[in-house]
């Protein structure tokens, strides 16, 4: 069935965002167009949409070249974005160093993810040298933002006085924050805690939301630490992490 676009809709980035859910075909289509007629918020939507093959066919080169279209357009989450293709190679060769370089630009134009980016970077000295202060203070000024992994690795610090006092309750403040804000690993942090201090029940409801969000290298990795959780109904749930990895393992391999 043939259909026209209005061309206020085709303009409008809040409407391409909401027409993703509603139809993703229609959407590649509106996104694309809109991108042509130069719209930044549709530039980085294309970009997106190519990269995950959503609507359109995937292809990971020509949404690295439309993510960096927006951000030379200003666009500082097409900025982040491309700093990630650099990253992990998506239609690109991997450089960290380039990732660094986008991130840490969008970064000091204020953008949250960009600071979280760069910290990760800055904290495992990949593309830069390492910098463990610098690192805590992108961490820091983007939980101030609202950025809910930013938060539990703030906290992380916090707990571990790593480059800063310990501060067990700031610690604790972050984490809690984190899992309510929705980051799986700040809802895993925040539960330890919650054991630590008996509250078995509120740690199991925390356990469950992170086992629900968790992607497939958390899974791994909690399921092993909840083994050796002293409290028996935590340590049961490490039974239900190993499956939901296998679960995504086999949904994630290629028949």
């Amino acid at each position: 069935m043939s259909f026209q676009l209005r061309r206020e809709e085709v303009l409008d980035g809040d409407r391409l965002k909401a027409m993703l859910d509603e139809s993703p075909a229609r959407a590649a289509q509106a996104i694309l167009l809109a991108a042509r007629e130069g719209v930044l918020d549709a530039q980085a939507l294309l970009g997106q949409i190519l990269l995950d093959g959503q609507g359109i066919a995937q292809d990971q080169p020509l949404a690295a070249r439309w993510f960096e279209i927006a951000a030379n357009g200003g666009h500082l989450m097409a900025r982040n974005m491309l700093g990630r293709c650099h990253e992990h190679g998506w239609g690109c060769n991997a450089n960290a160093s380039v990732a660094a370089r986008h991130y840490r630009q969008a970064a000091e134009a204020g953008l949250d993810w960009a600071m979280y980016n760069y910290a990760n970077l800055l904290a495992t000295g990949r593309g830069v040298i390492e910098d463990q202060a610098q690192a805590l203070n992108l961490y820091r000024r983007a939980a101030d933002l609202g950025h809910a992994k930013s938060m539990n690795l703030l906290g992380r610090y916090l707990e571990e006085g790593r480059v800063c006092p310990a501060d067990p309750q700031a610690a604790r403040d972050w984490y809690r924050r984190s899992a309510v804000g929705g980051d799986f690993r700040g809802q895993f942090s925040y539960a330890a805690v919650l054991a630590d201090e008996g509250h078995i029940d509120e740690a199991l409801d925390w356990l469950r939301k992170a086992l629900a969000g968790g992607n497939l290298n958390f899974l791994r990795v909690a399921s092993k630490a909840l083994l050796n959780a002293p409290n028996p109904q935590i340590r049961a749930l490490a039974s239900d992490y190993a499956r939901r990895h296998a679960d995504l393992t086999q949904e994630s391999t290629p028949p």
